[in-house]
């Protein structure tokens, strides 16, 4: 009796195993949400497009502690209105202003990015602009090399000394 049931609960057991496997996926259980296939996004041929003069600034090298500002002037090359949703620093310390109304087509505008240069050293930050134009994310960059201010002088230029005192002796 022992092996019977012994028998029936093992193969009971594989067969639940064997039916969590599986993995027919023709009919979706009952109540079971099906999932919609992606479909590629379709790229608007007239939608607004960016045109850079340039997409990359060298500031060169600049002093420490002296924040600089660039701008990155484009145009509009498509043929409805280009929306910037958004311009994304890779670093606090780059902070990116950009055109908050749309730019017709074939209009001219700018982003305009400072940089902190709290820290010295050669820089590479990007900035990721989102926007509604054809290609929707563009990423710009500014480079660069913050030179370190000098140290304070905690000593004098010239030491004193005993032997050239011109000092008067006291009579």
């Amino acid at each position: 009796m022992k092996k019977l049931l012994l028998t029936l609960a093992l193969s009971g057991m594989i067969g639940i195993m064997a039916h969590a496997q599986n993995t027919n996926t023709s009919t979706p259980p009952t109540g079971a949400a099906t999932a919609t296939p992606a479909v590629p996004e379709q790229v608007n041929p007239n939608a607004g497009d960016f045109k850079f003069v340039e997409e990359s600034h060298d500031f060169g090298d600049i002093p420490q502690g002296t924040p600089v500002t660039t701008q990155f002037s484009f145009t509009n090359t498509g043929k409805e209105p280009l929306i910037i949703k958004n311009c994304q620093a890779s670093c606090g310390c780059t902070v990116p202003s950009w055109p908050k109304e749309p730019i017709l087509p074939g209009k001219e505008s700018n982003i305009q990015v400072t940089y902190n240069a709290a820290h010295a050293g050669q820089f590479t930050k990007s900035i990721t602009i989102t926007s509604n134009a054809k290609t929707p994310t563009k990423v710009i960059y500014i480079r660069g090399n913050v030179q370190a201010k000098p140290a304070d002088q905690t000593t004098p230029d010239k030491q004193p000394s005993i032997i050239n005192n011109t000092a008067k002796p006291n009579n």
